[in-house]
Order: C-alpha cells, then structure tokens, then sequence
C-alpha cells in the first residue's frame, strides 16, 4: 500500500533525526561509561572484547554495505552506517585509552578525550606528533586501524556515495510534480456556476433579469 505523501515525509525525516541522537549516545557512552575494568589489570579480558566488537562491528558493516549495493528498499543503510563509523572510532579510542594505563604504550595520551583525539586524526591521516604510539601493543593496534580503515570505512564511504549518486539521478530523472494550489469555495456557495452572479443558482439571467444572449427568441 503506498504512503500518503505526509508519511512518506516523516518516513525520509525520521533519519536525519536519529542519526545526531545515535552519535550523541555513542560519545555519552563513552565519556560516561565506566572502561577501566579494560586495561593492564584484565588483559584476556580487555583483548577478547576488542577483538569481539571489531568482528561485530565489521559484520554490521559488511551487512549494511550490501544493503546499499543491492540497492535495498528496506531500512535506512546509510543512516545505520554512518553511525557504524561513529561506533568504530569510539571502540578504537577505548582501546587506546586501556592501552594508555600500560607505561610506555603512548606518549601524551592521559584521557578520553585525548584518545578520542588520536583516533580520529589516525582516521583523517593527519599526524600532529603530539601524541604518538611508543609500545609494541599501541603500534599493533594502529596498525590495525589504518587496515580497518581502508579495508571496512574506504569501502563503506564509497557506498555511501554511489548511493548519494543513486538518490541524485533518480530525482532528476524523476521530478516532483508541482503542488497544486488549494481548492476553495467561489463566492455565492456551491451553486454558484457561470453566468450564475448574484449566486441563487438559476445560472440563467443576469442582474438586471435579461436573459443571456444564447436564449434571446
């Protein structure tokens, strides 16, 4: 059953909408959340949960990915995969700030904030030199997120476009037609009709009570 064009509105809306409320949460989480139980007293423990939230997080990708390839109606896989990115750069940035507890791992990497830092000047290739990996476990873990980047978001941005590109033609090959403007009432009521003007109904004589032309013997 199609929409009206009202949903269909909020349908594209609702969007735009969720994707501010989603990043929010994310950067709530992980300010708030309580990450030292990851660090060098929990080392299995801080390990496997990395490793399990990139293959969570990679398979969630690769899903929506596919979404966006086959050209999928359902769902909003753009919307769900810039939050995917959003979620990727909050797990890389726990991840160094356990690895920053470790003396050695990182030099000028003392908090979240700065950890958050780091992990997005890593994503946008853009080295400052005031915070750098020391450790064999930070490098590691850099290492890994430059592949990931070019291996998972190189590939997730690039679907994003073609499906930008997609949305773009389509509308121009398939215009909006224009609105059409507001039906009202003419003055004198519903029976009113042509050459019906003082609005009574009769649609027959004029104001003076002649008859139109077309009915003169």
């Amino acid at each position: 059953m199609p929409l009206s064009p009202r949903a269909a509105g909020n349908s594209a809306s609702w969007p735009r909408l969720l994707l501010p409320a989603a990043i929010g949460l994310l950067l709530l989480a992980y300010f708030l959340l309580p990450l030292d139980v990851f660090g060098p007293e929990q080392p299995v423990l801080s390990w496997t949960s990395f490793a399990l939230a990139l293959i969570v997080l990679s398979l969630l990708l690769l899903r929506e990915i596919r979404k966006v390839v086959v050209q999928a109606q359902q769902g909003h896989p753009a919307t769900n995969i810039l939050v995917l990115i959003c979620l990727s750069l909050v797990i890389f940035a726990a991840a160094y700030l356990a690895l920053a507890r470790h003396p050695g791992e990182f030099n000028g990497l003392h908090t979240r904030l700065d950890a958050l830092y780091f992990t997005v000047i890593t994503v946008s290739t853009v080295g400052f030199g005031d915070i750098s990996p020391a450790g064999q476990a930070a490098r590691a873990v850099v290492i890994v997120q430059i592949g990931y980047n070019f291996v998972f978001l190189a590939t997730a941005a690039s679907a994003l476009t073609t499906q930008l590109r997609g949305q773009v033609t389509r509308r121009a090959q398939h215009p909006r037609p224009p609105r059409r403007p507001a039906s009202g009432r003419r003055r004198g009521g519903s029976g009113h009709h042509d050459g019906d003007h003082d609005g009574d109904g009769d649609g027959d004589h004029d104001r003076t009570g002649t008859p139109p032309e077309d009915y003169r013997g």
